[in-house]
């Protein structure tokens, strides 16, 4: 059972369920009346819960994961904004290592691989006649065949 997320659920993750959950926070997001811890818990609490939903299931291409963390860069690029160059004194955008230093948390392909992890254990420790262990050590039940015709 292989569930990768085809190019057409990520287009209807990207404008119904990325669209709508980040485009109702985003100006609290850059407002400058909340603090950044606010916005980073804001981001924990209503975003990441709405994107990872299901994620221990998926099967991420590299595609999709470098899509995932641009859509995290964009966020937290919201979060913390610009910055004043300490030199030159222009406004410059934050690169991602420095955004990955400002956010304490593993980025989102981490979380989505430790979340497979968890619920891979989870899983094994299920009994034998449960589908979920079947699929998980690779017995689907089925007629078992070695490739040539048995009578």
């Amino acid at each position: 059972m292989q569930t990768t997320m085809p190019r057409r659920i990520w287009r209807l993750l990207k404008t119904v369920v990325l669209g709508d959950c980040y485009h109702t926070v985003q100006n609290l997001l850059s407002s400058r009346l909340l603090s950044k811890d606010l916005k980073i818990k804001m981001c924990r609490i209503i975003i990441l819960p709405v994107v990872l939903y299901g994620c221990e299931t998926w099967l991420l291409t590299l595609w999709e994961e470098r899509k995932l963390r641009v859509f995290e860069n964009k966020v937290l690029r919201r979060i913390f904004g610009p910055r004043r160059d300490k030199v030159t004194g222009e406004w410059r955008r934050l690169h991602n290592e420095e955004h990955n230093d400002l956010y304490s948390s593993p980025n989102i392909v981490r979380v989505i691989k430790y979340r497979r992890m968890r619920w891979a254990g989870h899983v094994a420790r299920m009994g034998e006649e449960r589908v979920a262990y079947g699929v998980l050590v690779g017995e689907t039940g089925g007629k078992e065949t070695t490739g040539e015709n048995s009578a």
